[in-house]
């Protein structure tokens, strides 16, 4: 078995469920989400997010959980960003899902040529989540 590395993103204000379908209707995939009332939490937080992920067919994994206030404190910036890269055969792909995320959020840089000769654009989504868009080898396109 590998190791791998998966970016787990917290939701304040019960968004997880939201954000997570959200990237599923972009990204494609499977979803799954375990509430904490699935693991015995009665009362309001039973119905939050304590864990969700999206697998995609590409093999891409995101993970998410809401993240109440008495557990984990949520301060958006930038300290993360989510980078999708992939090249030029990924390019159709990669656009669709660029401007997918970008719906109800954004765009900081264009998908545009980029002085290094990629594709290359930033975002934040609906949900305050930066994402990165890198498309190598399209210079000539």
């Amino acid at each position: 078995m590998s190791i791998t590395l998966n970016p787990y993103l917290n939701f304040p204000d019960a968004q997880a469920r939201a954000a997570m379908e959200f990237y599923q209707s972009v990204l494609g995939g499977e979803l799954t989400i375990m509430t904490f009332g699935d693991m015995g939490t009665e009362g309001p937080l039973a119905t939050q997010v304590m864990h969700g992920q999206l697998q995609t067919p590409g093999g891409i994994t995101l993970m998410g959980a809401d993240a109440p206030p008495e557990m984990v404190q949520v301060t958006f910036g930038d300290n993360i960003s989510v980078s999708l890269s992939g090249g030029s055969e990924d390019a159709e792909e990669l656009r669709r899902w660029f401007a997918g995320l970008s719906e109800g959020g954004q765009v900081r840089q264009p998908l545009e040529v980029a002085p290094w000769g990629d594709e290359f654009g930033m975002l934040n989504d609906r949900f305050g989540i930066g994402w990165l868009v890198n498309i190598a080898g399209t210079s000539s396109s």
